[in-house]
């Protein structure tokens, strides 16, 4: 199934079906309650009732798309654009301006403009902080002594992307700052999806104004490093001052609210969902200190005992592939919409316009029907004789078409040298108070990952 599996709706298309109903909707929330409920098990049992299932969320109907042949024929028609429940969440977050939520012209202009920071032969320049910072983790670190994986993950992430993509001179204050106010923002914007009441989260409950509270210092945050680099006067060559000299589509300079929008995407979503990964990566490490130990032998071999750099990660094959199986088993970004452009046939069914469209990566990489042995971590699936058997789009993690992710080469790179440094130095365990369950928000990270390092 290709993209051409997407039609407009003819009068030829009119006799197409209608997705059946999920089962379980309740009065007033309908699958709400359940998706709030446990929504992991909730999104991966709908495949069970149809490759495309009706969802009631409140008043609104979204429709769910279960099988990777239509979720890639989905993400790469034009016929469907960004927007739908998971944006408009983020909307408070994101802005209407920045290059996650646009569509159309404005966001071809965008991807132009930021496009060059992500090239894969701009990615070495990248490295020596990557290698810094990497190195900076297992240097911090002493045998014996609890890991909050959370700040440690955050402090990695934000600081990487700071110092490549913004020059910045990134305090660690300012990271712990970003992960406490991303995981209150996040949780609240997962509940404003789920559960779309509209009025009810403008009410001054305390859930609320804990919400307000850490988004207004998410934009304030941003705001710093913005007027910052304008007091500067300094012309880095980097993705801000590429965003401070941009023009529009009238080769006027784009408005402060695009640059903060964009800043905001960078800055954001981006630390949230590396963070999130490496958390699962060192919680791999710790339940899985096989591979934890193949992963360091691999870096021996390969760097000769020197410490592991950038010019490693491509030759380092079992560590980037613990990496891949690691997001295929917990992806960050668990759940994705869209909203129908026109009225369309969509493997069969007929989705109407302004229909919006909801999937899970995370279900669809987690199905039987796709992986052998699917709840197994088993990075090997990944060599070349037999990552063949795995089906086209039931793994997409940056997703596909115009809307791929234009940082995948800096994610993979920077995750992969995370990994390989501290496995090279470091075998884990899990620490009293440890919680590893998944907290599930528009993101998934572990509750609380507390590790113990210790020497090999």
């Amino acid at each position: 199934m290709t993209v051409e599996s997407v039609q407009p709706a003819t009068p030829a298309t009119t006799a197409l079906r209608e997705p059946p109903l999920a089962p379980g909707a309740v009065p007033v929330l309908g699958h709400g309650l359940r998706l709030a409920r446990d929504p992991l098990a909730f999104m991966s049992g709908l495949r069970d009732h149809g490759d495309i299932v009706r969802l009631r969320l409140g008043p609104k109907t979204v429709y769910a798309v279960t099988t990777p042949a239509l979720t890639g024929a989905l993400a790469l028609s034009p016929g469907f654009s960004i927007a739908g429940p998971l944006w408009e969440s983020l909307e408070g977050l994101l802005g209407k301006e920045g290059v996650a939520t646009a569509n159309g012209s404005r966001h071809r202009r965008q991807r132009r403009t930021i496009q060059p920071a992500f090239r894969l032969d701009a990615i070495p320049q990248y490295g020596p902080v990557m290698e810094e910072e990497a190195h900076g983790l297992t240097e911090r670190w002493k045998p014996g002594e609890t890991i909050d994986c959370t700040s440690e993950s955050f402090r990695v992430a934000v600081r990487i992307a700071a110092r490549c993509l913004l020059r910045g001179d990134y305090m660690d204050e300012r990271a712990e700052r970003l992960s406490t106010d991303l995981a209150t923002v996040f949780r609240g914007m997962y509940r404003r999806m789920v559960l779309p009441l509209g009025p009810l989260y403008r009410l001054p409950f305390p859930a609320n104004r804990e919400f307000d509270r850490a988004l207004a210092d998410l934009h304030l945050l941003v705001d710093e490093i913005v007027a910052e680099r304008r007091a500067s006067g300094q012309k880095p060559d980097d993705l801000l001052t590429a965003l401070l000299e941009a023009k529009d589509d009238n080769g006027e300079p784009i408005g402060e609210q695009e640059i903060h929008d964009q800043v905001v995407a960078i800055l954001t979503p981006g630390s949230e969902t590396v963070a999130s990964t490496v958390m699962w990566l060192l919680q791999v490490l710790a339940a899985h200190p096989e591979h934890a130990a193949r992963v360091r032998t691999e870096v021996e071999s390969v760097t000769g005992g020197r410490p592991v750099g950038f010019e490693h990660v491509r030759a380092l094959r079992h560590t980037n592939n613990v990496v891949v199986e690691a997001m295929r088993l917990r992806p960050a970004v668990w759940i994705l919409t869209r909203r129908a452009v026109t009225d369309a046939a969509l493997g069969g069914y007929r989705i109407p316009a302004g229909a919006d469209i909801v999937y899970s990566p995370y279900a669809i990489q987690r199905d039987a029907r796709s992986y052998a042995g699917h709840l197994d971590f088993d990075p090997d699936r990944w060599l070349p004789e037999r990552a063949g058997e795995v089906p086209k789009y039931a793994m997409s993690p940056f997703s596909v078409g115009n809307r791929k992710c234009p940082s995948d080469h800096f994610s993979m790179t920077q995750l992969s040298l995370i990994t390989a440094a501290v496995s090279a130095k470091y075998r884990f365990e899990q620490a009293a108070g440890s919680d590893e369950s998944t907290r599930v928000g528009i993101t998934l990270r572990p509750q609380n990952l507390l590790l113990r390092p210790a020497p090999w």
